[in-house]
Order: C-alpha cells, then sequence, then structure tokens
C-alpha cells in the first residue's frame, strides 16, 4: 500500500439488488427510484440497480434508473449503473437492454465456483464452470466495455481453482473481479490472506479492479471487507443499513466511517459525502419498511445518545471524551443527552438551561428527585416531561395536604373505589376510602372526606404530554369552594376558581396531584386562621 498519498476506494452499492432481496424489503419502482437518487447525491461510484432477468418490473426498474440517474447532469459525472446476471446469454441481453442508456453501464455477471456450489446446486463439474464464465464473459464484454465477475460463493472456493477462474474472466475481458463472501462465513484473517493470494496468484490481476462483497452472518460483514481492503482491494459492495440476504451485507455507512475515522493509518479514501448517510440510511428505511435498529452504527437513532450520568459529565465537558466522530459529519442533527434513570444532575441542569427553565440548588434538587422518580417508571424522559415536571409539578407555597398513596379498584363488574392517603402539614396521616361513578370520582370523594372542603369541580382536562404508551399525561382541574361551604370567607373568597396540574404516567395519580393542587393553592389563599380551621376539620372528620 502508498505509504503516502490515500488510495481511492469505489464504493459499489448494492441496495436496490442485494438489499432488496431482503425479506419483506421489496420497493416499488418509483421507490427504487428514489433510492437511486438517494444513492447518486451521497456520490457512491457504481449503483446496482437490480436484476433485470428477475421479473418484467426489475427490468423497467433498472432501465428507469439508467435513463435517469445514470444520465450526465449539470456539471456532474453520474454514477456507474449496474446490472446482475446470471451466467447465461439470455441474462447478460437482458440486463445490456436494461442499461444501456445510461451513460456509464456495466454489466455484473456470476457463477458458483465451491465444489458444495457446483455438485448440488448447478451440477456441473469445474471445467464446465471455466467454460461457462469465459462464454459469458465474452459475451457480456462484446456489449458493454465494463464487466463484473462474481464467483459466488468464493470464499469457501479452493483458491487454486478460484484464481483459474478469475485468470479465465479476466482473459475474456473483465474489468472487475469480486470476492463475495456469499454465506457470511468467512473471518477478517482468512479475507486477507484470500485477497493476497489472489492478487499474488492470478495472471493480469493488476489491470482490473479487485472487489470484496461480505454478508453478516456472523457478524463480521464490515470487519471482512476493510480486512479485503487492507489486503489490496480496491472496490467494497455494500449497502446502506446493511440491509440484504439473511444477516443482512456489509453496511455502507460503517465502511465509509470506518476507512475516514482510520484514514492515517489505513490511507484509503472514498468519494462518499458522509453528510447525507443519515439521510440515506432514513430514506431507505422508509421505502423498504424495514427500521434501523437503535443502537445501529453510525446511523441508529442512539448513535449519538448518551444517558449514563459518567459519560454525560464528560460529554459536557469535551465531546471527544465519548464521541469518535461528530453527528453533523455524518448527518445527524446533534448529541442527544438522553435523560433516563442513569443520568445525573448535571445533565438535568443543562438540558433544563437549555429549554428556558433554569434551576440551581433546592429547586434544582426537588427537579431532580421528581425526575429519578418518573425516569424509574419511563425508558426515556423527554423535554416534554421536563417541562410538565418543572412547570407543573412545582408545590404551591403552602402545601396543606400531600399525597402519600392511592389505590383503586375498577371495571365493569364492580363500582369503582379508591383510597386515598394524605399527609396533612403538621405531619399527620390521613386514610380515606370511597365509591364513586369512576376511579377519578371516588379518589376526588376521598379526598374530599378527608379534607372537609366542599367544593364544586368547575373543569377537567386530560391531555398526554408525551407520545408513546409510556407517555406522561398531564391534568388540569378548576375549583371553586362551593356555596354551603362554612370554613372560607364570604365573598369574593367563595366564588374565586382556583386550578391545579398534575403530570404522571399514570394518568389517576396525575388527577389527584392536580386535584390537591388546587385544593391547596385555595386554601394557601385563605387567611392563616381559617386555614388551620379547615385543616383541623379535616383531621376531626378523620
Amino acid at each position: 500500500m502508498n505509504e503516502g498519498v490515500p488510495e481511492y476506494v469505489r464504493i459499489f452499492d448494492t441496495t436496490l439488488r442485494d438489499g432488496e432481496q431482503s425479506p419483506g424489503a421489496s420497493m416499488t419502482r418509483s421507490e427504487k427510484l428514489e433510492v437511486a437518487r438517494v444513492l447518486a447525491r451521497l456520490g457512491v461510484d457504481a449503483i446496482e440497480a437490480g436484476f433485470p432477468a428477475a421479473s418484467r418490473d426489475d427490468f423497467d426498474a433498472v432501465r428507469a434508473i439508467a435513463a435517469d440517474v445514470g444520465a450526465r447532469g449539470a456539471g456532474t459525472r453520474p454514477p456507474i449503473v449496474c446490472a446482475l446476471a446470471r451466467a447465461t446469454e439470455r441474462d447478460i441481453d437482458l440486463a445490456w437492454e436494461a442499461i444501456a442508456v445510461a451513460e456509464r453501464p456495466r454489466i455484473h455477471t456470476f457463477l458458483a465456483t465451491s465444489d458444495i456450489h457446483l455438485e448440488h446446486k448447478l451440477r456441473m463439474g469445474r471445467d464446465e464452470a471455466l467454460a461457462s464464465v469465459a462464454r459469458a464473459v465474452s459475451h457480456a464484454a462484446v456489449l458493454c466495455r465494463d464487466v463484473e465477475f462474481s464467483a459466488e460463493d468464493a470464499t469457501r472456493s479452493e483458491l487454486s481453482f478460484l484464481c483459474e477462474v478469475f485468470a479465465a474472466a479476466i482473459e475474456a475481458g473483465a474489468t472487475t473481479i469480486n470476492i463475495p463472501d456469499t454465506v457470511g462465513y468467512t473471518t477478517p484473517e482468512e479475507m486477507f490472506a484470500l485477497v493476497a493470494g489472489v492478487r499474488a496468484r492470478v495472471p493480469g490481476i493488476d489491470r482490473v479492479v479487485l472487489s470484496v462483497h461480505c454478508h453478516d452472518d456472523l457478524g463480521l460483514a464490515t470487519a471482512n471487507t476493510l480486512a479485503g481492503l487492507r489486503a489490496g482491494a480496491r472496490q467494497a459492495e455494500v449497502t446502506i443499513n446493511g440491509i440484504g440476504e439473511r444477516a443482512g451485507n456489509a453496511s455502507l455507512e460503517e465502511v465509509v466511517m470506518a476507512l475516514r475515522t482510520h484514514v492515517m493509518t489505513m490511507r484509503l479514501v472514498t468519494g462518499v459525502d458522509p453528510t447525507h448517510l443519515v439521510r440515506a440510511s432514513r430514506a431507505v428505511s422508509a421505502c423498504t419498511g424495514m427500521q434501523v435498529q437503535a443502537n445501529k452504527a453510525i446511523v441508529g437513532a442512539n448513535a449519538f445518545a448518551h444517558e449514563s450520568g459518567i459519560h454525560q459529565d464528560g460529554m459536557l465537558k469535551n465531546a471527544r471524551t465519548y464521541e469518535i466522530m461528530r453527528p453533523e459529519d455524518v448527518g445527524a442533527a446533534q448529541t442527544r443527552l438522553v435523560l433516563g434513570k442513569h443520568s445525573g444532575r448535571h445533565a438535568l441542569r443543562a438540558r433544563l438551561a437549555e429549554l428556558g427553565l433554569p434551576l440551581e440548588d433546592d429547586a434544582l434538587d426537588r427537579a431532580f428527585a421528581r425526575f429519578k422518580a418518573l425516569a424509574d417508571r419511563k425508558k426515556g424522559v423527554s423535554d416534554a416531561d421536563l417541562e410538565a415536571l418543572v412547570l407543573h409539578e412545582t408545590p404551591p407555597v403552602a402545601e396543606t395536604y400531600s399525597l402519600e398513596g392511592v389505590q383503586v379498584a375498577c371495571g365493569t363488574a364492580s363500582m369503582a373505589t379508591a383510597t386515598v392517603r394524605l399527609r396533612s402539614a403538621n405531619g399527620e396521616s390521613h386514610l380515606q376510602a370511597a365509591v364513586g361513578t369512576g376511579p377519578v370520582d371516588a379518589a376526588y370523594k376521598a379526598i374530599d372526606a378527608i379534607v372537609h372542603t366542599p367544593l364544586v369541580l368547575l373543569e377537567f382536562a386530560v391531555r398526554a404530554v408525551t407520545e408513546g404508551i409510556d407517555a406522561l399525561g398531564e391534568v388540569t382541574v378548576r375549583i371553586r369552594a362551593s356555596e354551603s361551604h362554612v370554613g372560607l370567607p364570604t365573598g369574593d373568597e367563595r366564588t374565586r376558581v382556583f386550578h391545579g396540574h398534575g403530570a404522571d404516567t399514570d394518568i389517576l395519580v396525575a388527577a389527584v396531584k392536580a386535584y390537591l393542587a388546587a385544593i391547596n393553592r385555595m386554601l394557601s389563599n385563605a387567611s392563616e386562621p381559617t386555614r388551620h380551621a379547615v385543616q383541623g376539620q379535616g383531621e376531626a372528620a378523620a
């Protein structure tokens, strides 16, 4: 390898061919064209558009891509548009017909070379296979000056025979020779040795581009691809999000960013614009319906997300402590400090400040305690959750009653019953049960019985603050004192309306919190003697 100027590696994307072979990942013609345009903007060198002999629809899709993406744009050089073909004249003719309109067409033909494939699938001997390769490549070379040959199941083929096949393909006119790890069998050390062996033993190998195509059955596709490139291959066959047959292919984004991150040691570069990687990932996911796992390297939702308090503290001080690349390098929006049960006080304070809700000292301590309680019940705490905690969960100035616990029993076969435990400001605990038309009505009646404050509920509203099945629910209530209430002063105080908010993942708990908040606000606005009198009435009633 040249230790001076980095050498160029071609990125051959087969998302539209091998990737689409993933069960359930079939795309329509318009979806394929959309993905092809995304790949062209990404800057891949070659797009394997499909397998024209597979169906009329596949033929039409390849032809549309060749005419659209494969045509010269304004001041740009279009990518190579490639079509796959078995080693038969009919397949090769159909492939050529589909891509002939492209400015840079390529025919990609293949034949298996492992003994297990020759014997059980093709039912032919080695001599017959050699002759078939020579005929197929020669026929393709007459039609198209750019011909790629792949030895299917190369990594399980005998090296001496594999080299014979490659030599025959080069002699017949192949310009690219591909070494596929078709069943994801090999290891990085074996791939390195195989590529090195082919380079050393195949006549004319220096006149062609050597390529590797790795599957991920053992989770080694990216590692095997990098090993092949280190050994001298100069084309990597990959897919967006690593989709493909069975466990998939080497992931384009992983290979590209591994080369970019280690350019000083591997001395290899690509023409891919990495700032389009996340957008390309999302486009392919949308078109195929195959969702990207959250912890997927480079493009997963958690690729630049940190929840651990130790990690978050390091990230706040210097992002390089835990990130080997910047999110903007791959087109991700930004680093996310995901707030969850492992997060620390520093991360919470930083996020609240970003949301315009700065808290310090005791206020931060109270918010952090509420945050931890919520995080224990949710997988992740969103910004909306935080806003609800800070804006709607701040205790009133004088909290006459606080919630210790609530439990309900309800359903179609029984009356709704609620048991509520409250603690008064003087430290006394009060327990009350009540029956109602529903769980909220029962809980409110139990509270009324404890605090002994006849009220009129004017408004009760519920909304989901956040998304998902574990959403944080917010309840807003408005109350006023009942006309029959004798504990509060007469006049305006009796007709004033007081509101309360409560937020919780349990909507009943949120409802009880909101009701208590409104009651506490009403009592705190009463005169000091009146508030104590009402509290005393409640204790006497209990």
